[in-house]
């Protein structure tokens, strides 16, 4: 925000000896600049995650009462009937049984050493054993033949390359530690010193991390090939991410049963060419608006709504506005109609559902005219309140908004992606940044690999384990590339 700047004594000097006109004029303008940057700055006051798209960890100590979209179920809080819950059961094989004998009666203090036990009561204990780590010393014979005099060795196992070296079990928890569970290099170091009684080092972390990027970047460019050529509905969306204490970005393009991250340096259409997703895509694109994003011709787009309902809310809430709320509460009388749809709408309804909201927006730009171009012609776009800027968008891009109306498929918001790139978040709170580009990849590769294989039901460090071995988890319907 520039600095404020005050009509100063001379031009109010001036201003005095044209007449009241001038003054009025003066006063006027100096009025609407101050009254603007209150507002402005009352704006951004008010924002919160409940109106905005700021996150929950920004709203402080005042945080928003929570205001969920959701209808009251009527139920009571907890398991539901029909819940299959947690509970640890028995097993009919325990591993270890231990027997603990009665020797004497408590009552008449005879020994009962020799008499039979009649029944036994059962309690068991799940624990693990102290581990440490076992050192393998594989031998390879050193032959001479009689005959010819050829030394001969024998071959060692595939993977065992250095005099001494880490097995593929230690490196894979290592990796799970640091890049799954995101904990810094420093206490994954520590962590393993006090479980197995043995010290990795840093560097040793740091190579197993890069040797699993390697390993599973194939599954990764298969996930990446299938987005781009295969998907009907794509998540997109980017936040910041911090390398070398340089602002880059990370990019997440994604559906329910597939992750794709890439870092780079820039958030719009250069980054989106780069990582050549968007470019080669011919489906449906959900994503949150920003303008690079409609810079793609060849595919349809859909809006997500969770955003729109939020900036009705802070419409609602600052400007008083009653064509906010009416719109919010379409979009949820949609979502609702369509949840309870068979396979589609009826005409009549997607008519009716159509000409209220095109009336809602009328209302909305009937309280909210453009601006009148200022006397002094400035460069770029006139400036709009912020109720003007969503009514823009949500009348230029209508059939992006209700995408999810005509084409089930079509969600009704990005909540897929937002939930995929969410633990960039943690992993910024726990470790703030990374040192270096090649830490930046290697956490993209591995995290996308992994989520893929979460959403697929297969456990985070079961595929790690997979890959360390030379054949990384991949989803039945992906095909490698060659």
């Amino acid at each position: 925000m520039k600095a404020l700047r005050l009509p100063s004594e001379q031009e109010i000097g001036e201003a005095y000896d044209q007449g009241q006109e001038a003054v009025i004029v003066l006063f006027h303008r100096t009025f609407l600049e101050l009254a603007e940057r209150i507002q402005t700055l009352e704006n951004q006051v008010a924002k919160n995650s409940r109106n905005s798209g700021k996150p929950p960890s920004s709203d402080g100590l005042s945080k928003p009462a929570p205001k969920s979209q959701r209808k009251r179920h009527g139920r009571k809080q907890g398991g539901q009937p029909g819940h299959t819950g947690q509970t640890l059961k028995a097993v009919s094989k325990p591993d270890v049984i231990e027997l603990h004998s009665v020797e004497v009666c408590q009552g008449c203090q005879t020994s009962l050493g020799r008499v039979k036990a009649r029944r036994y009561e059962k309690r068991q204990v799940f624990d693990l054993p102290v581990v440490k780590l076992i050192v393998t010393e594989h031998q390879a014979e050193i032959k001479h033949c009689p005959c010819c005099g050829m030394e001969n060795k024998a071959r060692f196992p595939e993977g065992v390359n250095q005099p001494v070296q880490y097995g593929n079990e230690i490196k894979a928890q290592a990796v799970y530690l640091n890049q799954y569970q995101m904990i810094p290099v420093e206490r994954v170091s520590e962590a393993l010193e006090e479980l197995y009684g043995h010290h990795l080092s840093t560097g040793t972390i740091v190579e197993a991390c890069q040797e699993a990027a390697e390993k599973v970047e194939p599954v990764n460019q298969a996930i990446k090939k299938n987005l781009a050529d295969k998907e009907a509905v794509v998540h997109f969306d980017e936040t910041g991410m911090r390398i070398a204490g340089k602002l880059n970005w990370l990019h997440v393009a994604c559906t329910a049963h597939l992750t794709y991250y890439a870092n780079h340096a820039k958030r719009g259409q250069i980054a989106s060419d780069a990582i050549g997703i968007l470019p080669a895509f011919r489906g449906t694109a959900v994503h949150d608006g920003w303008k690079s994003y409609f810079g793609y011709h060849d595919l349809q787009h859909a809006l997500c709504n969770a955003h729109h309902l939020r900036e009705l809310e802070f419409v609602r809430e600052r400007y008083a506005q009653s064509w906010a709320t009416t719109c919010a509460d379409l979009l949820l009388e949609i979502k609702q109609a369509v949840e309870c749809a068979p396979g589609k709408l009826s005409e009549a309804q997607i008519l009716n559902f159509n000409e209220r909201y095109d009336e809602a927006l009328k209302a909305g730009l009937a309280a909210n005219p453009p601006p009148s171009e200022p006397p002094e012609k400035k460069r770029g776009k006139i400036k709009q309140s912020a109720p003007k800027n969503l009514l823009d968008r949500l009348c230029d891009h209508k059939q992006a908004v209700l995408a999810f109306m005509l084409d089930f498929k079509v969600p009704f918001d990005n909540n897929q992606a937002e939930r995929d790139i969410r633990m960039m978040k943690v992993k910024q709170k726990v470790s703030g940044c990374f040192r270096s580009e090649t830490g930046a990849k290697t956490f993209c590769q591995i995290r996308g690999y992994l989520s893929t294989a979460r959403k697929n039901g297969q456990m985070a460090l079961s595929v790690l384990r997979l890959a360390f071995a030379g054949t990384p988890f991949v989803p039945t319907f992906l095909n490698l590339p060659a």
